[in-house]
């Protein structure tokens, strides 16, 4: 309990989370929660997005937690289930492969990383929920008095990893059957003909059904839309969704060379990655115990055994093999499945004797009181230097208008573009709209009533704005990296006016 809390102590000593895509899912989540609140513009510009999409667990529960919790409070309370539920799930997978629990604790430092900072909130949540599926499916082979039970689990489980992100989903694709050709049933004993062995087997197939039948309706869907085809542009296809010219992919000497870098990548001074060294060294310890001393009396056999290994290679062979992005459709594809590589194939170290257990268990501990010290650490300092979003918020009006012009993104504590999406801070804040967001893409749960306000083709070029069509639709603009005088030139005096200014980050008003 002591290392749970304090693998999730980071998320609670700073007001500010370094995380890019944070600001974005907070804004869609106050639209959604107050959808028909006047004092913002939210009615004018959203409405719902009645249609299925794999991102609504995420968003839902989030809101649903608003209504007893201030936003950022509920937020926080669902990252703590789930960087506590990763090492909690993969201890439930382990128990039911007949393996020691231990181990478990070492994904903890996994929960952070490179999905955690560009803010994939939605894909990391998945993973609790997708090792849970792994953990049920195997006691619904294995535990046969239960079998329905388990696989009453598996099924709404499976449903709930698809409803926060598909990438998830996609892993159990290969998880689940490579479970069930290496998972034995108490009946295969005397079972004798094809039939025989299926049987005891269908509870857990039927478990997948539900998902599954979901999952080809969401395909149908989003596959049956004719695809936006712009070679060229930012966040849309340049070609059919499996065509070369829509595929971007990394060699696998730049994949192999990245690996480890993004297991640990939040801080500019590397201090994030002693937790990772820390766990790797306990694991390897856990590995050479299970060799030296080996439990004895285990009668499972070899494929048995390499279980867990083999979800840790298919989690780690997806990394190598997918592309990084399918455009217009998935980013960061191949990096997402480092961490669930990483969590799983530290877990595997083989049983050793119970009397060493105690101190391998006390070991993976400490790495979670490292973990809570460095990230700590790191994000308290990164809160400090967020706090200029706190100068510019008192300073900005009643539902406005924001652009962000941001082009210095970065942050002088942690390696990502951070203050990418201020824009959104500003406007959530006011019950505003930025010039960017995630209710233009497909997966959101909303989408805007009318045409999507006009604004430069990617948040990531501030300097292609068309001040004449563009910029005269806003009233707001947060500045980021560049002197308002030269953002606006001559027309800060006569049309601009600077109305606070915080940290790195001014703020401008149209007069």
């Amino acid at each position: 309990m002591t290392a749970l809390v304090l693998g999730a102590l980071p998320l609670w000593v700073s007001r500010h989370l370094p995380m890019v895509d944070l600001p974005q899912h907070l804004y869609l989540i106050s639209v959604l929660h107050r959808l028909d609140d006047p004092s913002t513009l939210y009615p004018q510009l959203f409405e719902a997005r009645h249609a299925l999409t794999p991102y609504l667990g995420y968003y839902y529960l989030v809101s649903a937690l608003n209504w007893l919790l201030p936003l950022d409070l509920a937020n926080r309370v669902f990252l703590t289930a789930y960087v506590v539920g990763l090492p909690l799930s993969l201890g439930f997978l382990l128990r039911s492969l007949g393996r020691p629990t231990w181990p478990s604790l070492l994904a903890l430092p996994f929960a952070y990383g490179d999905s955690f900072g560009w803010g994939f909130i939605n894909y990391c949540a998945a993973l609790p929920l997708t090792l849970l599926c792994c953990g049920f499916f195997v006691r619904a082979l294995e535990d046969a008095p239960r079998r329905r039970r388990w696989a009453a689990w598996l099924a709404g489980c499976l449903v709930a990893v698809l409803l926060f992100h598909v990438q998830a989903f996609g892993f159990l694709a290969f998880g689940l059957p490579w479970l069930l050709v290496t998972t034995a049933v108490p009946e295969d004993a005397t079972a004798r003909g094809l039939v025989a062995r299926l049987k005891p087997r269908v509870p857990a197939l039927l478990g997948v059904v539900p998902g599954v039948a979901l999952f080809l309706g969401w395909v149908v869907l989003r596959f049956g839309e004719p695809p936006d085809i712009q070679p060229g542009a930012p966040w849309k296809a340049w070609g059919p969704t499996f065509s070369p010219q829509n595929l971007g992919w990394k060699s696998f000497a730049q994949n192999r060379a990245e690996l480890f870098d993004v297991l640990a990548n939040t801080l500019r001074d590397g201090s994030d990655r002693w937790a990772m060294y820390a766990v790797g060294a306990v694991a390897l310890a856990g590995w050479v115990a299970g060799l030296v001393r080996p439990e004895a009396g285990s009668s499972r056999g070899w494929v048995t055994r390499s279980r867990l290994l083999g979800l840790g290679g298919l989690a780690l062979a997806l990394y190598f093999l997918l592309p990084f992005d399918i455009r217009g459709y998935v980013y960061y594809l191949n990096t997402r499945y480092a961490h669930l590589a990483a969590a799983l194939l530290v877990a595997t170290a083989p049983a050793t004797v119970a009397s060493w257990r105690v101190p391998l268990r006390w070991a993976a501990g400490a790495c979670a009181l490292v973990l809570a010290v460095t990230l700590g650490r790191g994000f308290r300092a990164f809160s400090r230097e967020a706090a200029e979003w706190e100068g510019l918020v008192s300073a900005t009006a009643s539902k406005p208008r924001v652009m962000g012009l941001v082009y210095d993104p970065g942050s002088r504590v942690v390696r990502f573009p951070v203050f990418i999406h201020s824009a959104a801070v500003l406007a959530r804040e006011r019950g505003g709209v930025p010039n960017f967001t995630f209710a233009s893409t497909p997966h959101s749960p909303l989408k805007y009533r009318g045409e999507v306000p006009p604004t430069f083709p990617s948040e990531w070029r501030p300097q292609d704005v068309d001040w004449d069509r563009q910029g005269a639709w806003y009233d707001t603009f947060v500045v980021r990296g560049a002197h308002p005088s030269q953002v606006f030139g001559a027309r800060l005096q006569s049309e601009f006016a600077i109305v606070g200014q915080s940290g790195r980050s001014w703020l401008v008003r149209r007069r």
